[in-house]
């Protein structure tokens, strides 16, 4: 299965251009469904027809739905849901209240990626083109197999474990002093059987041959910076961009003054597009005089963005890790575009590498070639981090 995931910051138009994506998809014959992962949905606004959670026919050979976080959450997390709701309820709330915050945050992001593993799983389709969540929603979604995998090997496995043979020797006391039962078997293997279904879907995520992002930005200067931003974090968890749509860029023959300097402007920002992103593809999209809303109106952006294209191909193979050997040096490159060095944290605990940007963190299990030795320098060179490992403490 080919997934394309569309992101940008919110408002860019990426549900559009997901939208026409999938219509030129379904044109060449590829059994395409579009889902959306995005908490305020637009993608049956944007086709104009009623969509559900379930995959709803839009046009031959090509299916649209919206994600209900809620359902999910019921059909994978049922058992979770119910025992917090217990917890809460022995607490003094009462039942309407318990059942809304046993709801944790950030839980609609994570079903968006049990949603996308399960259509991976079944394999009814050829092609997933997923309008995901605006940029910040949609990186720390990407995020969720590294940070999980993480606190998992650590600290949950143990705890598990621990639970299931404490629980027959402490529940009679446990139970009458707190007023509510200690978690049972079922409950503490949920979120161990979700983890595994993240990981899983890490590698569907991280095979640059079988998914890609395509950022959808316009040329103004906060919507650039954000996207820049979310290339260098993309490339960061491994995740490859092939892509970059700019969207909504005024054409040449609107003359009317009042636009002059508007036009200025985006021609600006237009060069640096091509300039920062360089060597992405960019492709670019006109300011329409309609709303993007009906197919009518997603058939001329797919004419515009595809032509005689075929969207599954990858655009631009980007390799955003590797490990060279130079002598008896090792060198990990991690591609992180536009990232200068001051804002880059390193850590080794083992064999991991801990590599923190801002508030966004990946661990990366070091090959075995790498775990032994210590990292002794790094530095910034044509957009990627060169850490070299030889023995001593790291330099940054």
């Amino acid at each position: 299965m080919r997934v394309i995931l569309m992101t940008g910051k919110g408002g860019v138009g990426k549900t559009s251009v997901a939208a026409a994506t999938g219509l030129r998809c379904a044109e060449l014959g590829y059994k395409t469904l579009v889902l959306s992962t995005d908490p305020a949905h637009s993608l049956a606004d944007s086709f104009d027809i009623e969509l559900s959670h379930e995959p709803r026919l839009v046009r031959p050979n090509l299916w649209g739905a919206e994600l209900d976080a809620l359902m999910e959450l019921e059909g994978n997390w049922g058992a979770v849901k119910r025992y917090i709701t217990q917890v809460l309820q022995a607490r003094g709330l009462d039942g309407i209240q318990a059942e809304e915050l046993a709801v944790l945050p950030g839980m609609d992001e994570i079903f968006g990626l049990v949603r996308m593993k399960r259509h991976y799983d079944e394999d009814e389709y050829d092609v997933l083109v997923i309008d995901s969540a605006p940029t910040g929603t949609a990186l720390r979604l990407l995020s969720l197999p590294e940070v999980s995998g993480w606190y998992m090997r650590r600290f949950y496995k143990p705890l598990q474990s621990m639970s299931v043979a404490l629980r027959p020797l402490v529940e009679p006391l446990f139970k009458p002093i707190a007023g509510f039962s200690l978690p049972d078997k079922e409950v503490m293997d949920a979120p161990y059987e979700f983890y595994e279904q993240i990981e899983a879907l890490e590698k569907v995520l991280t095979d640059n041959q079988q998914t890609s992002v395509r950022l959808v930005t316009n040329p103004e200067r906060m919507v650039i910076k954000e996207s820049l931003r979310a290339h260098a974090y993309l490339s960061l968890y491994n995740v490859a961009t092939d892509l970059v749509v700019a969207n909504r860029i005024i054409p040449d023959q609107v003359t009317d003054p009042f636009f002059q300097r508007w036009k200025e402007n985006q021609q600006q920002y237009r060069q640096e597009i091509h300039d920062n992103f360089r060597p992405l593809p960019i492709k670019e999209v006109p300011l329409y005089s309609q709303e993007m809303c009906g197919i009518e109106a997603l058939e001329r952006l797919k004419e515009t963005l595809y032509a005689s294209e075929d969207p599954t191909q990858v655009y631009y193979q980007e390799n955003t890790i590797r490990v060279i050997q130079q002598k008896n040096e090792y060198s990990l490159e991690l591609y992180l575009p536009g990232i200068p060095k001051d804002k880059i944290q390193l850590t080794q605990t083992g064999d991991e590498l801990n590599v923190r940007i801002g508030n966004h963190r990946r661990n990366l299990v070091l090959p075995q070639a790498l775990a032994a030795l210590k990292p002794s320098g790094a530095k910034m060179e044509e957009d990627y981090l060169k850490i070299k490992f030889t023995t001593g403490a790291v330099k940054i």
